[in-house]
């Protein structure tokens, strides 16, 4: 096995997070306000009201200003497989590239292509054409979500495929076993109605300040009852959808699981953690409290991970070092399970070479079946499954407890605008404001989970990313790191200004006749 460059390493994954953070500060965005806009334009058409065509102008321009700018971020992220991540894109790019393709075929042409009628078609094609076209941005935005998510949930779940020991490549053996996997429907679920719950709180806050501002009273009242609803539904939606992702990671990724809840030693019948904190001097192994203090609903982890009150949940120490009673093998044995594959597929490679099949079919037979543990034989010890257990545990929590949150405040706005006194409730309009950013700190902790939460490996179970990466130079990846930082940077306070000046015009200097 060729040295690893540790550096490398931590640089690529550093240039990846980077570049995934700033993308999806532009994509909740898109998606969720491109269905407000449908929404909206429906019921401009349905009730020939101008002031709904005012307002669907008005975050039309919006929305295309953080299009336009959240489209080279997305560019650069897929160029990043190739550049930085190539050992990973030469196993899995069978797989893995089939979902990106689609993406930009289908999904990304088909919004591309009416999203230019969408802007500039108004008075040139009939109205419902013009709505058509609105809705075909909105689910052509979302299909490219969902592309992109299939291959992300492909990555924490790999299904619908089979290792090919000549070309040693994985090759995908069942498309629809990729496209429908549970960790797929339910991550691309929880993902997308997350996003249209930061969508709603942006039409919410931004509304909310005209309203401060006593400006275009009537536009923000409309605009408040559209996102107020859409964000009250959708943040229902995404606790629903968090209940079935967390069932897919305790069956799929437990380590992720036992991060997330700071579980060290396994239960039956182990409590939901509500609130705690983590003793930062808890190590693997160790007899110290895993808290410092934690409140916690008794039994309701088994149930949610495993629809079973009384279920063991395994806990860190038990996935590390092995739990003979619960029937979990120790992660040593299965790294030497995953030497025994790495060997077992260089000797299957040499005897096909001086062309002896039947110690060729012998190495084979081992190879598969110990193939299951492969990715554990590029691992240096059994301590390193294990994630950032703080980083994963109170993300996860802020998380949750903003989803709470946002359903409250979506509801009490809703009551509030029925009860005609939105206008008089300063603090409350306050609050919307403020809950902008509140949107995107919860759907970036949300992919801080998933991804963290996963580590050490860029598949699960099968590829660490300490072998994922290139063969470059580590000054390469440090200077585009820094390139990259600069662009994005310069790229947000860009969009940040356009969109705040767009704002302060308002709905009549947003009108695109």
């Amino acid at each position: 096995m060729n040295e690893i460059d540790i550096s490398l390493v931590d640089w690529s994954r550093a240039q990846f997070a980077l570049t995934a953070i700033y993308h999806w500060l532009f994509v909740p965005l898109t998606l969720g306000l491109s269905f407000m806009l449908a929404i909206m334009e429906t019921i401009y058409v349905k009730t020939g009201d101008e002031g709904w065509k005012k307002i669907v102008k008005f975050w039309m321009t919006l929305f295309g200003i953080n299009f336009a700018i959240g489209v080279s971020t997305g560019i650069i992220l897929e160029f990043e497989f190739g550049t930085n991540w190539s050992n990973y894109s030469w196993l899995v790019g069978d797989i893995f590239g089939a979902p990106l393709a689609i993406e930009g075929i289908m999904a990304f042409f088909m919004e591309s292509t009416f999203i230019a009628i969408m802007f500039f078609g108004w008075n040139k094609v009939s109205k419902k054409f013009h709505l058509l076209s609105t809705w075909l941005v909105a689910i052509g935005s979302n299909l490219s979500a969902l592309w992109i998510l299939v291959a992300n949930a492909w990555m924490q779940s790999p299904v619908g495929m089979k290792f090919n020991p000549d070309s040693a490549r994985s090759e995908m053996q069942n498309f629809w076993e990729v496209l429908f996997s549970p960790m797929a429907i339910n991550k691309f679920l929880h993902t997308v109605s997350s996003s249209y719950v930061v969508a709603a709180l942006f039409v919410i806050g931004v509304s909310a300040w005209y309203i401060l501002k006593k400006r275009n009273i009537l536009f923000a009242k409309k605009s408040i009852v559209v996102g107020a609803t859409f964000g009250l539904l959708a943040s229902i939606f995404v606790a629903v959808t968090g209940d079935g992702s967390a069932y897919e990671v305790a069956q799929k990724q437990p380590a992720k699981l036992a991060a997330m809840e700071g579980l060290y030693d396994g239960q039956k019948g182990a409590g939901l953690i509500m609130v705690g904190m983590l003793n930062h001097d808890k190590e693997v192994g160790d007899q110290n409290d895993a808290y410092h203090f934690k409140i916690e609903i008794p039994k309701m982890l088994s149930l949610l991970g495993y629809r079973n009150a009384d279920a063991f949940v395994p806990g860190i120490n038990d996935l590390v070092y092995g739990n003979s009673e619960q029937g979990i093998i120790s992660t040593q044995e299965k790294i030497e399970k995953g030497k025994i594959a790495i060997t077992a597929l260089a000797e299957y490679k040499k005897a096909k070479e001086q062309g002896d099949i039947v110690l060729a079919q012998n190495h084979k037979t081992t190879l598969e079946q110990n193939y299951k543990y492969i990715g554990y034989g590029y691992l240096d010890s059994p301590e390193s499954i294990v994630p950032n257990v703080p980083l994963t545990f109170y993300s996860f929590h802020i998380m949750v407890a903003l989803g709470f949150f946002f359903i409250a405040l979506f509801a009490f706005i809703l009551f509030m605008m029925f009860k005609n006194k939105l206008e008089n409730k300063k603090w409350l309009l306050r609050l919307a404001l403020w809950s902008i950013p509140l949107g995107y700190l919860a759907s970036e902790l949300g992919w801080v989970v998933a991804e963290v939460g996963r580590q050490p490996w860029a598949i699960q179970d099968m590829l660490p990313v300490n072998v994922a990466t290139t063969h470059i130079d580590v000054t390469s990846v440090q200077i585009t790191f820094w390139l990259f930082a600069t662009l994005f940077s310069i790229l947000l306070i860009a969009e940040l200004r356009i969109l705040t000046k767009q704002i302060k015009i308002g709905p009549k200097g947003g009108e695109n006749v």
